[in-house]
């Protein structure tokens, strides 16, 4: 892939073009976790309530398979990248389509606006998310100290938009109904898309270059596997084999089968080197313990949504808060520890643990958390408080900066060189497998057996997180020169 020059000017010692996609990244972000923290209420809620009236289970199904669905359409805004656009187009058009879709939610009632809006914001974050990380990645040169520092940065973005989206959808849908907070999602979106163009000089040029065009002979062949993928899409709904109640583990086989396939790709293809591979080998066991700890810390909007509606006590200083700001709570914490870990991972350098490593800290970190609500089912009723449920969530941050951010670079540092955007969205399918799993065991979950769920949740998830702290030796070793 040909590399535009470095650009010469610099944000506090990194690279100028990193602000632009931190705003596009905090933005989207509010538009997708605003909407998200407000939509299993839209679902489950009663019609006199302003909601559809679905089970609650189905609700939270729902939301862990768009969840997942959103991280699937990546490998789609991966091979548009790689294929036809470019990283930066893909980036920009991507935040199109996603404005569109909140907006679809905001206008159009009932379940046809939700089944069109999420399709369409499924589609446009895939473009986004599969692009911009990777896009991040190419501002840094191999081997620069700053990379993992510049990621966690940029997942202060991330964290800002988390934050303060479900704040002001919270907001907007306790006090004037849900079509309002999914209409601030779409000013939101379009906030992002503004700046992004407003500031596309920062990005050097980079990002421009199609890696593997595709050639005019493979358009109908391409558009042939469109269309019979639509026709069995539309046959699967239509007959029943997929609908609402088992579109979570659907979705889950659907993401495995794909990922599956992707590694296959990867692995054979003549375009890939034997180093690289190695490395791609070296990203199975990251990817499965990616997937697990996603399959926790998204249950923030399908069981910690419920819990935070039904469990949680809200009342601040004799004020109620709304139960949707559980979105919120999480996100101030990596706000508050980002500059941290930035300023630690830059200073560490080279003596800093190994990613196989700090993904294995990342893992028994998030199953430890989950074990932390186990002594709060003594709490009757609607009678937890929530400054309780944000200091557990506080653990929920530390092990998302430990895991997910180092993730992200050691994407773009595995990734071969002709595959760069679709090894990025090959780490979007692990998060997806573990959001949709999060609607698959947001089933098995009730008031009456909180200390079994969250018990064996959590001492399974850090069983496997020693497992692969073991391994961390033989997986560096694949890695080949990536720390």
């Amino acid at each position: 892939m040909t590399r535009a020059c470095p650009p010469t000017r610099t944000f506090f010692g990194y690279p100028i073009g990193l602000t632009n996609l931190f705003g596009v990244e905090l933005w989207e972000r509010f538009s997708f976790y605003g909407m998200l923290t407000i939509l299993g209420y839209y679902l489950y809620y009663s019609i006199t309530d302003g909601g559809l009236g679905l089970s609650q289970s189905t609700a939270t199904g729902v939301v862990g398979a768009y969840g997942g669905l959103v991280y699937l359409s990546t490998v789609l805004g991966g091979w548009v990248s790689d294929r036809l656009l470019g990283m930066e187009r893909t980036v920009c058009y991507g935040g199109v389509v996603v404005m569109i879709g909140h907006l679809a939610l905001a206008l159009i009632p009932g379940l046809p606006g939700v089944g069109l809006g999420l399709v369409l914001i499924a589609l446009g974050s895939g473009g986004v998310k599969a692009n911009a990380s990777s896009l991040l990645g190419t501002l840094y040169p191999p081997g620069d100290p700053r990379t993992a520092g510049g990621f966690t940065l940029f997942y202060l973005g991330i964290n800002l938009g988390a934050f303060l989206g479900p704040l002001l959808t919270g907001l907007l849908q306790s006090r004037a109904g849900f079509h309002y907070g999914f209409a601030a999602a779409a000013v939101g979106m379009a906030c992002g898309l503004v700046q992004y163009v407003v500031q596309r000089a920062n990005l050097a040029g980079h990002g421009r270059t199609v890696p593997n065009p595709l050639a005019h002979r493979s358009i109908p062949r391409i558009l042939a596997a469109a269309g019979a993928l639509t026709l069995l899409i539309v046959l699967a709904v239509a007959t029943g084999a997929v609908h609402l109640d088992t579109l979570s583990p659907v979705t889950t086989g659907v993401l495995t089968l794909v990922s599956a396939a992707c590694f296959a790709i990867l692995l054979t293809s003549p375009e890939v080197s034997p180093l690289e591979r190695t490395r791609v080998r070296a990203f199975v066991p990251l990817f499965l313990a990616n997937a697990l700890f996603w399959s926790l810390f998204q249950q923030i909007f399908t069981v910690l949504t419920v819990y935070s509606d039904q469990r949680m006590n809200w009342t601040l200083f004799g004020w109620t808060a709304p139960a949707s700001w559980i979105g919120s709570a999480e996100p101030i914490w990596v706000i508050a520890l980002s500059p941290i870990f930035a300023a630690l991972w830059t200073r560490l350098a080279e003596r800093a643990p190994t990613t196989p490593h700090t993904f294995a800290y990342g893992v028994i970190g998030m199953g430890a958390a989950f074990l932390l609500f186990v002594p709060l089912t003594a709490f009757e009723g609607k009678t937890v408080p929530a400054w309780l449920v944000c200091l557990i969530l506080a653990a929920f941050a530390i092990s998302e900066l430990l895991l997910s951010p180092i993730g992200l670079a050691v994407t773009t540092q595995l990734a071969p060189a002709a595959y760069r955007a679709q090894m990025m969205a090959l780490y979007f399918l692990s998060v997806g497998i573990g959001t949709a799993m999060s609607g698959v065991l947001a089933h098995y979950y009730s008031r009456d057996h909180e200390i079994a769920y969250f018990g064996l949740t959590g001492i399974i998830t850090i069983a496997v997180g020693i497992v692969v702290y073991f391994l961390a030796p033989r997986v560096s070793s694949l890695m080949k020169g990536v720390h």
